[in-house]
Formats: C-alpha cells, structure tokens, sequence
C-alpha cells in the first residue's frame, strides 16, 4: 500500500526535529526536508527513532539557472548539489529531488549546464542514490536533462500543483510517467492570468482544495503503475496578497497534519478503485 508522507517545511515555525513527532501523530508514514547542509545525518537518526521514512532531500534551487551559465557561480551551485547527493548518502536517504532551472523567463538550455548536471548525476550513480527532476517553470530544462540522462537512477518527480500553474495544465505523466519515481502532491487555482506565469499561483494548498483533477490523477498513478509514497507538500501560508489559505487559519499544526492525512488518504482510496 501506498505510505503517506509530506514535507516538514509547513509554515508553523517549527524545525525538523520539533516537526518530526508530530508528523507521526498525526498518523504519516514518512517525510521530506529542504537539504540542512550539515544536518542530514542527524535528521535521518531522529526519523529512525519516530519509526518514520526519510523519504527524499529536496536539493537547494534557488540558484540553479546558474548552472546554464558560464561562470563561477556555475561551478559552486554544481558543487553544492554534489555536496547533497554525498551527504544523502551518509544519511541513508535513498532520492534527492532537483529543480532543472528557477526563473520564469528562461527558456534555452545550454550545454554547460548540462555538462555540470551530468558530474552531479554521476556521482549519485557512482554512490546508488537517485536523482528526481521535477516538472517546475522552464519546462524545456526538464526536457534536456530528461532527454540526456537515461540512467536508471534519474526519474521524474511529479508535482501535481506545478503542472496546472507552472505547465499550463499539460499532462506532465503523459511526458515522463514511464519514469515517474515519486511526487508532490498539492493543490491550486490554476494560472490567474493566462498571459503570466507567476509564482503567486504556487499555492500548495491540500488535495482537494483548489481545481485540481484528482481523479485524474488517481487514474494517472495508476496507469504509469506508481506504487510509491504518496507525498504532499504543503504550507498553510498564502501567498502575498492572496487569501487562498483562508480555510487554514484556525488550524494548529496538530490540526493541519491531521486534515492534510485524511485528504492523503482519501487519494490513496480512489487508488484502490
């Protein structure tokens, strides 16, 4: 069966050691973090004692048009996610999850970019950790690295939100789901200006709390046979000026995990029919 995990990152002030038990009260199988350089190891010692699954690291992408371009700062950014995926493995955290590019105004992928992203995928082969791409902005960075590496340790990680505001509803499975190795699950309003990609539309709201098809994506999973996690990643902050987490407000974090389950699970049924 399915386990159910989300991300720790959501939006109550707390870190991750103080995120970790409530996660598990509130009845989830599994978690993932942001990468805390340094930390990895001692994140994954914490999960073994609350019996929960360190399911991936999410590797910093703040930075990562840098790596399209000529440069310094190229290099660093290639040698910080290097520094991820070695330190995943100390930690016995089995995937890392990569953004191909950040910035809504990018569009040419570059060989140097893809020269830098193939040292990092080969050490993360040398050493049995998998590397995830997910579908963000810029989708034709996401084409070339998916083109170009065909290793069994690169797959896709399929962000249901990013695919409704950030893919103009283009069915990303229909693309890459033949490699599909786990997900995001979050929900939103769609594009709010058909015109303007913009990362206010970015809500990670619950399942079932914005316009998405879950029922499209329950037959989706099933199709590309994913027997993976079911991972949410979520916050219960809007964005500026935006009042989309309204229904939110009143929750605690006890609270907001156990509703964030509940829709967890209520996907993981349609599954089963």
């Amino acid at each position: 069966m399915h386990e159910l995990c989300i991300n720790t990152g959501i939006g109550y002030g707390l870190n991750v050691p103080e995120m970790l038990p409530h996660i598990k009260a509130a009845g989830f199988d599994g978690f993932f973090t942001s990468w805390h350089e340094g930390n990895t190891r001692r994140i994954a010692e914490l999960a073994d004692k609350e019996g929960l699954l360190y399911q991936s690291v999410h590797a910093p992408f703040n930075e990562v048009d840098a790596m399209w371009e000529p440069g310094d700062k190229g290099e660093y950014v290639k040698e910080k996610l290097i520094a991820c995926v070695n330190e995943c493995k100390d930690a016995g955290v089995p995937r890392i999850i990569m953004h191909a590019i950040i910035g809504m105004d990018r569009h040419e992928p570059t060989e140097i970019g893809l020269q830098r992203f193939c040292r990092v995928v080969k050490r993360a082969e040398k050493i049995g950790i998998e590397v995830a791409f997910e579908n963000t902005e810029g989708a034709e960075y996401l084409a070339a690295v998916m083109d170009r590496f065909r290793s069994g340790y690169v797959g896709f990680c399929w962000d249901t939100g990013h695919e409704l505001c950030y893919n103009y509803g283009r069915d990303m499975t229909e693309l890459y789901g033949s490699r599909l190795s786990c997900v995001h699950l979050n929900d939103n309003m769609g594009m709010t200006d058909r015109n303007e990609m913009t990362w206010l539309d970015d809500a990670h709201l619950m399942p079932f709390d914005g316009i998405t098809d879950w029922r499209s994506v329950a037959d989706r999973l099933k199709k590309y046979g994913f027997y993976g996690e079911l991972t949410l990643e979520l916050t219960r902050n809007s964005k500026p000026n935006r009042n989309t987490h309204d229904v939110y407000k009143d929750l605690d974090a006890d609270g907001f995990l156990c509703l964030a389950r509940e829709k967890a699970a209520e996907l993981r049924q349609m599954l089963s029919v």
